[in-house]
């Protein structure tokens, strides 16, 4: 379990008018704005996903909801973190023309990451195991078996996803908040965190409408997700 999570995580305006054209018919509000006298002025502002209150049937749901919750805020950053240093890798990858040069640099990177992350990845539960290997594949359109496979050869990517059977665990899992009840849980565990500026928000790769499946999934969290 230990050695199959270190493996995962192998894997941002100037003015529009002169100074003179300020000066003598309009207003500066900032930096950004500028008011005109006698017109008006309109301003894009960034979309506010607005989210219904929770409800929890039982204070059972609620004691669910938010221990999956926790688990699901600790989980996130090292799938955040995985996407980003996986586009970095393959970038730098692509740079780079020769085979062997690339198997190097990919074995220096891995040898990196396995030093700077092992002890916080040592201390995940099989739960929060679940949901990275999830948010693995949000992250980064990949399935983390695909990832391994790519990165360790397609071998080391079969006894890794079978050292995770042992755990009940999947690296082939897929992150499917359309079908799967505990993928849209996560959902909007995340989409609230987001709002409130507990996580900073990384656009999935995997493609959704949240709206929709606030609507199919009647937008209340409880404990009939099944813990797979």
């Amino acid at each position: 379990m230990r050695k199959l999570l270190i493996l995962l995580i192998v894997l941002n305006c100037p003015s529009l008018f002169s100074q003179e054209e300020r000066e003598v018919d309009s207003i500066p509000l900032s930096e950004q704005f500028i008011i005109f006298e006698g017109d008006t002025l309109l301003i894009e502002l960034d979309e506010v996903l607005l989210l219904k209150k929770l409800n929890f049937k039982t204070s059972y749901d609620r004691r669910y909801y938010y221990w999956f919750r926790k688990k699901t805020l600790k989980a996130y950053p090292f799938a955040k973190l995985a996407s980003e240093r996986l586009e970095v890798l393959n970038e730098r990858r692509d740079n780079i023309k020769s085979k062997r040069k690339k198997k190097i640099y990919t074995k220096r990177i891995q040898k990196y990451l396995e030093g700077e992350f092992t002890e916080q990845l040592k201390k995940l539960t099989r739960t929060e195991g679940r949901i990275l290997i999830k948010l693995i594949h949000r992250q980064t359109g990949e399935t983390a078996f695909n990832l391994v496979k790519e990165l360790r050869s397609g071998w080391k990517a079969f006894w890794y996803n079978t050292t995770a059977s042992m755990f009940k665990l999947s690296l082939k899992d897929e992150y499917d908040p359309n079908n799967i009840k505990e993928d849209y849980l996560i959902e909007d565990i995340l989409q609230r965190a987001f709002v409130d500026g507990i996580l900073e928000n990384q656009a999935s790769k995997v493609e959704f409408n949240f709206l929709d499946l606030t609507t199919k999934w009647k937008g209340t969290p409880s404990q009939e997700v099944e813990n797979q």
